[in-house]
């Protein structure tokens, strides 16, 4: 990690307390008179019950209710409209199904709910979940993409296409080939679920795992029919949520209609096998590339295509082709994206959402192509690099990609790469090289925050963003900490709450430009406070202007005088003052319309492959994010390596299995759905270009979390073909696939 002397590393704010135990996460919360809900699962993908019997639950020590379809309490808001929500009607009104939790006997999927189970200790609720048995009219399911693809449908939004249509069938060098993700699950240690405590008729407190308390706080306002004032949602550390918390789940509005009809608070802790069918998932995606270029390397066309599942009660969809729309310039593009409705839960984005899908295939398809050219694959890119929008034709508000090659070449040593395959060993294994890039949007969206300066010189920044694990308390105490110079541990942030000033979900990439700058904007608001109290008649500094004041070390000072100062706590303790409070709405203006705005990564890994085995070890990783300022050079540096070992997983180990004769999954464990672990990850280095971004918000500073493992997974694959000359389009790439390769 890199030095950046306006940005020194900063230790995590949160560290001490995470590490202690002093972190509280939802189900830590012990609330008087707590009841716990164990949920019963299908174990068939598609059919109806036609039986269930709860006797023997319903008799069991400690029960206080066992709620099915035949007698779950209605959720009165569920008679209306929903909106990008799993706990009301579909968002599409063409879906094939509905699906509203214990509400019908008809299965839709493998492990939906088809009973809540509440007791007084979770021992005995699990013991009386076993006792429900259940009896089904199974039909005919249907889990398998590839063999009903015939069935894809087009979800709203439409194809893309400029230039030529038939551009490729003329092109001098033309590839095509097809790749496949499979569906990987999120897996964060956390487990899902939700604390409800009803603190009143109209009164609704909720612990929750959530990436945003606002959205959580106006589902349940909508679910209940109530004020979102009278519904307080905590959320202050989460552990892990990679995109699965980014909506309410039928579950989580349940346990709340429950915990109302018990009359006592109720916890939902969800189990390791329900996290594969209750929460999303990273949705299979089989995509095909047709690609033409002419023989110096310019490309002539490119045509991406992608079909991915989705629930029959709700089209999901993700940018999974929107990457090849600009990434290259290229006059000849189209693409193409589709949906294949199947007997499965909804979908949900996964780091890296679409894009990590669709970079697998546009990324390998670019090394296809360097290889088809003899080219190497640095220069194939270079040769096609944009320096503006294709697809909007629009400027970048900034874009440094050309020196994120360099930098990421010289570190992993790419001149030592050799451009034939297979002759490269090390220690008898066959070693290779190989590179990718990656892109996101770079978002600002709107968010507000409040800061209180008190008298002793402390300072309090509050919002109620969620903090998902990648450091936004520390990046906000940067924030704070480089507008009004006060010493680290002197500013406490207060988070996770929708008693504070009102914050977006905590995904795509965004939080630190929108809540970063709301952050930004009250402080300056502060900071102006104290210039007008440092400069009005009488102070210490009157006459003065604030244009020509400081702010540094506890002191506001004249900028080319700096023994005309005075401290920040004298001040206040002659304005008489306790503190100063300041509240900001901030958002981006029409100027960033103007503009395309993307993070962007180039990533390099070097390889090793057993050719005897087929094993593949990543021996060397660098990545290099061109995402603007980097605000916390830290934190910053442990997103991407969190975005590396995701990747990791991606390319060599993640995943989910089903049995299509069943619709079943078979491998729905930490045991069997293989993360990728200390073994798997070497040495990471990352490199920020740290430049930062005129256009976007006040820090310069772009999004990191989803590049960090955008386009990773292509490295991989590119690297292992430079090693043994064997090209695997088909993730993860497990030894069995090398050795069968041709």
């Amino acid at each position: 990690m890199m030095k950046n002397e306006k940005n020194p590393p900063l230790d995590r704010v949160d560290g001490r307390m995470k590490v202690t135990g002093g972190a509280k996460y939802f189900a830590d919360f012990a609330i008087p008179n707590m009841t716990y809900c164990v949920i019963v699962g299908s174990t068939i993908a598609r059919g109806t019950i036609t039986s269930v019997d709860t006797k023997k639950a319903q008799g069991a020590p400690g029960v206080l209710g066992v709620f099915t379809h035949q007698n779950m309490p209605p959720i009165p808001g569920w008679d209306g409209p929903a909106s990008k929500q799993a706990d009301g009607p579909p968002p599409k009104p063409d879906t094939e199904e509905k699906y509203r939790i214990l509400s019908s006997p008809k299965i839709l999927f493998d492990g939906q709910p088809i009973a809540m189970v509440v007791a007084d200790t979770f021992e005995r609720a699990t013991y009386a979940a076993s006792l429900v048995k259940a009896t089904y009219s199974k039909q005919t399911t249907r889990t398998d993409l590839e063999k009903h693809k015939k069935d894809e449908i087009t979800p709203r939004g439409g194809d893309y296409a400029r230039g030529d249509a038939k551009a490729f069938e003329s092109a001098p060098v033309q590839l095509e080939s097809e790749y496949t993700i499979p569906i990987e699950v999120h897996n964060p240690m956390e487990l899902h679920g939700i604390i409800a405590h009803w603190t009143g008729a109209d009164q609704l407190m909720v612990y929750a795992k959530t990436q945003g308390v606002n959205s959580t706080q106006q589902a349940m306002a909508q679910a209940f029919k109530l004020d979102p004032k009278n519904i307080h949602v905590h959320t202050e550390f989460m552990g892990g949520g990679f995109g699965m918390g980014l909506r309410t789940w039928p579950q989580e509005t349940a346990t709340v209609a429950i915990a109302k009809k018990v009359g006592r608070p109720v916890k939902l802790v969800m189990h390791r096998s329900q996290m594969f069918t209750m929460v999303g998932h990273r949705p299979y995606t089989a995509q095909s590339i047709q690609m033409g270029a002419d023989k110096n390397g310019k490309l002539v066309s490119i045509h991406h295509a992608a079909t991915a599942e989705t629930a029959k009660y709700e089209d999901f969809t993700e940018a999974t082709v929107n990457m090849t729309k600009f990434m290259y310039d290229c006059p000849n593009v189209s693409t193409r994206y589709r949906l294949v409705r199947l007997d499965r839960s909804v979908p949900i984005w996964m780091r890296g959402p679409g894009e990590a899908t669709g970079a697998f295939a546009l990324e390998s398809a670019m090394d296809e192509m360097a290889h088809k050219l003899n080219m190497d694959p640095i220069e194939f890119r270079l040769k096609n690099y944009s320096e503006t929008d294709p697809e909007h034709n629009r400027p970048y508000s900034s874009k440094h990609l050309k020196e994120a090659y360099e930098r990421g070449a010289e570190a992993i040593g790419w001149k030592d790469r050799k451009n034939e395959p297979g002759k490269s060993k090390e220690d008898n294994w066959l070693a290779g090289y190989g590179m990718s890039t990656g892109v996101f949007n770079a978002f600002r969206w709107e968010a507000s925050a409040r800061v209180v300066l008190n008298a002793d010189g402390s300072l309090v920044v509050q919002s109620a963003v969620t903090d998902i694990g990648p450091g936004t308390g520390t990046a906000l105490t940067m924030i704070a900490h480089n507008v009004l110079d006060i010493p680290f541990e002197r500013i406490k942030v207060e988070y996770g709450d929708t008693s504070l000033p009102k914050a977006p979900s905590q995904g795509g990439s965004a939080i630190v430009s929108a809540v970063g700058s709301a952050v930004f904007d009250t402080c300056t608001k502060i900071k102006n406070d104290l210039f007008e109290l440092a400069t009005k008649a009488g102070a210490p500094l009157a006459g003065s202007k604030a244009a020509d004041l400081s702010i540094e070390n506890g002191n506001v000072f004249i900028s080319n005088d700096s023994s005309k100062k005075v401290a920040i706590t004298e001040l206040l303790k002659a304005n008489n003052l306790p503190s100063i409070a300041q509240t900001a709405d901030s958002k981006g203006s029409a100027e960033l319309e103007k503009y395309s705005m993307y993070s962007f990564s180039v990533h390099f890994v070097k390889v090793k492959v057993n050719a005897l085995t087929g094993a593949v070890r990543v021996t060397k990783a660098v990545s290099v994010a061109d995402s603007g300022r980097i605000v916390s050079p830290k934190t910053a540096a442990s997103q991407m390596i969190g975005g590396v070992t995701g990747g990791i997983g991606m390319a060599l180990t993640e995943e989910a299995i089903i049995d299509h004769r069943y619709g079943r999954f078979v491998n729905n464990n930490f045991a069997d759905y293989h993360v990728a672990v200390h073994a798997d990850v070497p040495a990471i280095e990352t490199i920020f270009i740290d430049k930062p971004d005129p256009i976007i918000n006040p820090m310069g500073a772009k999004g990191m979390g989803e590049i960090a493992l955008i386009g990773f997974s292509a490295a991989v694959a590119n690297a292992v073909f430079n090693a043994t000359g064997k090209r695997i389009r088909q993730l993860p790439i497990t030894p069995d696939k090398v050795m069968q390769e041709a």
